[in-house]
């Protein structure tokens, strides 16, 4: 898999002229150049139908007078370059205007992404129609006339669809369109036929050439769709409302599969589709780090000018990371990202339940991985995120998130876990049966139900921040307990009533009673749990006593087994990779602000001085040194840990511990 790629958006209406009127070979390759680019994906058909080449199995975009996408091709593998070849999947616009038949009907029979024909917008074809046999047959086109480094297919996932076709599947089968359900059951097998075809397709031509299906997600729990792929691209555009923590949370689920990924980012201000925006440099530096600290390659988002001239600025502002990157790629190259902890995703769990056909619980199980990983990255804890096929053992804990309920398979793996050494950290109703009567795992606690006060209060045993015998507020859904044999980690406390139109005080809540109402905090046999659905408060409030609780009870949990420690800010990440004879460690410090409404950038980064390390490894040490410039560092060996200090961290910094074999 190449590190530094490029995704080279061509959408391009039938209503402008001149297309690729000013593509020229030598400019093409100046461009890839200057932005030290060695793989870019090019469109055979964008959204709008059009194909950028001649063409039976399609129509050649009118106002295209020759062949780009051959002589694209033709210029990038002349100086060394990859190009993979875009098809659009679910969106063609100039087959949508002629068969409307054919796209995907709601259950109110209104049109999927965009309404109407009366507003701007595509419309999503439904490949439960002929519509996938006219899509075969162009991506079978390319494959046979191209020299085609792989097949990326755009927009295209498990789609439930009310359209004509699908009905009449159901009807025909003894279905009900109007079951969600049976709904859900013929959606998954028409993609699972589309996948099989597609890869039948591209094998019938050229054997193994790598395929990529792009949905925008790689659901977690749902290994076999991301089976379905050669390689993963994770979509993630931190300023087009992803935000630079999506990234390191998809990144830590796939680097669970064991297939090579991308980070796929953009190199807009905003998002897709933008001409004219920009975003700055750092921003773009930083992400090219994000992505190989997280074990993935990069992918960049570009938009080609309907001329085809490549713009410079574009390739100007990519060479900054891509230089970068291509100094470092020696001590990326087969590494493997170490983890502590498993974050058994509560995504995963529920999609392989089916509990993610339902609205508030796919909402619910979003909101926990989102806040796990958002501290877990604060917290510089090595974490992957995991779902139930993964092998437990592998990882010193186990984080529950919030709603993981436990059917009898998942019971007996935990429990088998625990018995050969591993700990849980439980939190919300995760642990409970799928009745929510019990806890099926031993914290020393027995449940009593759902608290009747929310919100309300928890007073920890530790001290948080110097704020010594505080009670903080916990707006999240508390469970009542009884502590039978554990430790007590925190009470909980009520509040003096519930806010209503009856009885309210001040402005938000009332305070607490004061008065000890039950454990909020419990140590167990197995491990700790907290009473409160902790993870998704923190994604929705952000408030320290939610992040200092879960670090308490990891740092208990995991003791010396934590492998990395760091002084690195919050702000921060670091990462841990494993590689032939040396560890590596990556450290990233930049820090988004707000911009606009909802926009997250990267401009001026602040270096961060004098960063102690201290790493836990069973090898002897030999040298420890930064990369790519190799300038050697002091380091101290004491038992199984290695220390040393990183002088200055300006956005991203390897430090190499090499060690005798």
């Amino acid at each position: 898999m190449k590190y530094r790629q490029v995704h080279l958006d061509f959408h391009t209406s039938e209503k402008i002229e001149g297309i690729g009127e000013r593509f020229s070979k030598d400019q093409f390759q100046e461009a890839l150049q200057k932005g030290f680019v060695n793989s870019i994906t090019l469109f055979s058909k964008c959204h709008h139908g059009w194909a950028y080449h001649p063409s039976k199995a399609n129509e050649i975009h009118p106002h295209l007078h020759f062949d780009l996408l051959g002589e694209q091709i033709e210029a990038a593998h002349e100086i060394g370059v990859q190009t993979p070849v875009y098809l659009s999947a679910g969106f063609d616009e100039k087959i949508a205007h002629r068969h409307p038949e054919w796209i995907v009907r709601m259950k109110d029979d209104s049109m999927l992404w965009t309404k109407s024909f009366l507003e701007p917008g595509y419309h999503k074809l439904c490949i439960n129609t002929p519509y996938l046999f006219y899509l075969l047959d162009q991506i079978r086109e390319v494959c046979e006339n191209y020299e085609a480094d792989g097949i990326f297919l755009d927009i295209i996932g498990v789609q439930p669809c009310y359209c004509r076709h699908c009905r009449e599947t159901m009807e025909g089968e003894g279905m009900d369109p109007f079951n969600e359900e049976d709904v859900m059951a013929l959606a998954e097998r028409v993609y699972a036929n589309y996948a099989k075809r597609v890869r039948e397709t591209i094998d019938s031509v050229k054997p193994g050439l790598p395929v990529f299906h792009n949905g925008g997600h790689i659901r977690r729990g749902r290994r076999d769709l991301a089976y379905r792929n050669s390689h993963l691209e994770l979509e993630s555009l931190p300023t087009g409302g992803w935000g630079y923590d999506h990234f390191p949370l998809s990144a830590a689920y796939a680097r669970t599969l064991g297939v090579e990924y991308l980070g796929m980012t953009g190199k807009f201000h905003q998002s897709w589709g933008e001409f004219g925006g920009f975003k700055h440099p750092n921003a773009l530096r930083y992400e090219a780090s994000l992505s190989i600290a997280n074990g993935a390659g990069v992918s960049i988002g570009d938009q080609l000018h309907p001329s085809g001239e490549m713009d410079m600025a574009t390739y100007s502002l990519i060479g900054k990371a891509y230089e970068e990157l291509s100094l470092k790629e020696p001590w990326l190259r087969k590494a493997e990202t170490l983890a502590d902890i498993g974050v058994l995703s509560a995504e995963a769990v529920l999609e392989t339940s089916g509990g993610l056909h339902e609205r508030a619980l796919a909402e619910a199980a979003k909101l926990a991985d989102i806040g796990a990983a958002r501290i877990l990255l604060e917290g510089h804890y090595l974490f992957n995120v995991i779902d139930k096929e993964e092998d437990f053992t592998r990882y010193s804990l186990i984080l529950l998130p919030d709603i993981i309920l436990l059917g009898k398979e998942l019971k007996n793996k935990l429990e088998q876990y625990v018995e050969q050494g591993g700990k849980l950290l439980s939190t919300g109703c995760s642990g409970l049966d799928r009745d929510k009567t019990d806890f099926q795992l031993d914290f020393g606690i027995h449940y009593l139900g759902e608290n009747e006060f929310r919100p309300d209060y928890f007073r920890p045993g530790f001290v948080v921040e110097d704020l010594d015998n505080a009670a903080f507020v916990m707006y999240s859904q508390g469970y009542s307990i009884e502590n039978v044999s554990g430790e007590e980690l925190g009470s909980r406390e009520n509040p003096y009533f519930n806010r209503t139109a009856s009885a309210f005080c001040s402005h938000l809540h009332s305070p607490s009673r004061n008065k000890k109402a039950g454990p909020g905090m419990v140590s167990g046999k197995d491990g700790i749990y907290i009473s409160w659905e902790v993870f998704s408060d923190y994604a929705t409030t952000g408030s320290l006593i939610l992040k200092r609780m879960i670090q308490y009870a990891l740092d208990r949990l995991l003791k010396d087994k934590k492998t990395v420690r760091t002084s690195l800010p919050a702000q921060g990440i670091v990462t841990l990779a494993k590689q032939k004879n040396r560890y590596v460690v990556h450290l990233l410090y930049g820090v988004p602000v707000k911009r606009g409404k909802n926009i997250e950038v990267i401009e001026d980064l602040q270096p961060v001085y004098k960063i102690e390390v201290a790493l836990n490894c069973k090898e002897k040490i030999k040298r420890v040194y930064l990369a790519p410039g190799e300038l050697e560092l002091d380091y101290k060996q004491e038992l199984e840990i290695v220390q040393f200090m990183v002088p200055k961290l300006e956005l991203h910094q390897m430090v190499v511990a090499e060690y005798l074999i």
